[in-house]
This record gives structure tokens, C-alpha cells and sequence, in this order.
């Protein structure tokens, strides 16, 4: 009896799989393409924000509140492949949402500035992720320490440029309008940030700065990719 009701069981689980993987197929199938890049939209903060707590932990002399995000994938840090690797995926996921930006939001209709001001800014940063890490101990030494700090910096002022676009294609738009608002005041707040966090650049709180000053993007990115999921 106990081996009928053991050989009943492997036969039911792999069926049960089976019932589990094509109810998931079915799912996905009946999404459209901006849905699919809106889901790697909506990741790519998850991914970010986990690459820094996560990798954070696991270095010992570690401080969320002292050192900048970069550092953990600087030049010889001791998680600087899992990071990188974080990193790079996180970029990926954000570049693929934004080639379909333009189309996933109001019909592909209004002006394309403020989807290429993001696409662009997302391939600054997958530039940074494979190429331009810091110096050892997260210095700005070599030329490639010094461009990950401008390339940082360029995408980081292109990602507010694409919240003012997407304001100005935004606000006269039938049912768009209260996200218009919401994108302006991002880029009003992301940038205060970006001001306070160059200001304080060399204090013993950047790292907790800069997490603060991330905070809007990654918010951004969730909330359009959401929208745009919602809308389609």
C-alpha cells in the first residue's frame, strides 16, 4: 500500500510541474512586448538595490553610510565579480525597458526625446558596469577610475532630462497628466539630490547620501515600468 501511494506521489509531482509550468507559459504568452520590457523594467531596481545591501554585507569593513555603491565593484573588492555581475544585469534589464519606451507610452505618440535621454543614460551605464569601474579602493586614479565617475555623472543628468521630456510629452496627454506631474517632481528632487551629494562628495556620510540620492531613480524606473505594464 505505502509503495502505491510512493510511486502515485512521482508520478503526481511531475505532473504537477508540468500543470505549474504551462499555467506560467500561458501567462507570459498572453503578454504583449511591452509588458515583457516593462517586467525588465520594474527588475532592474530590485536587482540594484539588492547588488548593494546584499554584496555590502558580505564585506566585513563594509559601511553604507561611508562608502559610495561603486566600491563594490572597484578594482580589487572582494565580491568585485558578483557585483559587476548585479550591476551588469541591472543595466541590461533597465536598456532593454527603454528601447520600447517610446512605443509603450501613449501609442508611440508625442516626441522620442525623452525615451532616447533614458536609453541613453541606461547604455552610459552598462558602459560603467563592464568597462569603467574605480580604481582599487574606489579612488579616482586612472583613466578609466576618472571616467566612471563622468560617465556616472552624464547618465545621472540624462535620467533627469528624460523625467523633464517625458513632463513635457506627458502633461496635456489624456490620462497621463498626474504621472506628468509625479515625473517632474522626480527630476526636480533627483537633482537637489545630485547637488547635495557632489557637495558632500568627500564626507564620511557619502555612501548614505548617495543611497539617498538613488532613491528617486530606482522609484522612477518601477513606477513608469508599472504604467507602462498597466497601460498595455
Amino acid at each position: 500500500m505505502k509503495e502505491a501511494i510512493d510511486q502515485g506521489c512521482i508520478v503526481d509531482n511531475p505532473l504537477k510541474i508540468l500543470k505549474e509550468l504551462r499555467r506560467v507559459y500561458s501567462t507570459v504568452k498572453s503578454m504583449n512586448i511591452f509588458q515583457i520590457l516593462a517586467i525588465c523594467g520594474m527588475m532592474s531596481p530590485i536587482v540594484y538595490t539588492t547588488m548593494w545591501i546584499y554584496c555590502g554585507r558580505l564585506q566585513s569593513d563594509y559601511s553604507h553610510i561611508r562608502n559610495d555603491i561603486s566600491s563594490l565593484f572597484a578594482v580589487g573588492a572582494p565580491n568585485k565579480q558578483l557585483s559587476q555581475s548585479l550591476m551588469i544585469t541591472s543595466s541590461v534589464l533597465l536598456f532593454v525597458f527603454f528601447i520600447g519606451l517610446h512605443e509603450g507610452i501613449t501609442d508611440g505618440g508625442g516626441s522620442i526625446v525623452g525615451p532616447l535621454l533614458f536609453l541613453t543614460s541606461s547604455g552610459l551605464g552598462i558602459l560603467v558596469a563592464f568597462f569603467f569601474p574605480l580604481d582599487a579602493g574606489g579612488e579616482l586614479i586612472t583613466f578609466r577610475g576618472k571616467m566612471h565617475l563622468v560617465l556616472v555623472v552624464a547618465s545621472g543628468i540624462l535620467a533627469i532630462g528624460g523625467m523633464v521630456a517625458l513632463w513635457f510629452r506627458l502633461h496635456l496627454a489624456a490620462g497621463w497628466s498626474t504621472f506628468a506631474v509625479y515625473s517632474l517632481i522626480s527630476a526636480i528632487i533627483s537633482l537637489i539630490l545630485v547637488i547635495i551629494s557632489a557637495i558632500f562628495i568627500t564626507s564620511n556620510y557619502k555612501g548614505l547620501l548617495e543611497r539617498l540620492m538613488v532613491t528617486p531613480y530606482q522609484l522612477y524606473y518601477v513606477v513608469l515600468s508599472l504604467i507602462v505594464f498597466l497601460y498595455n
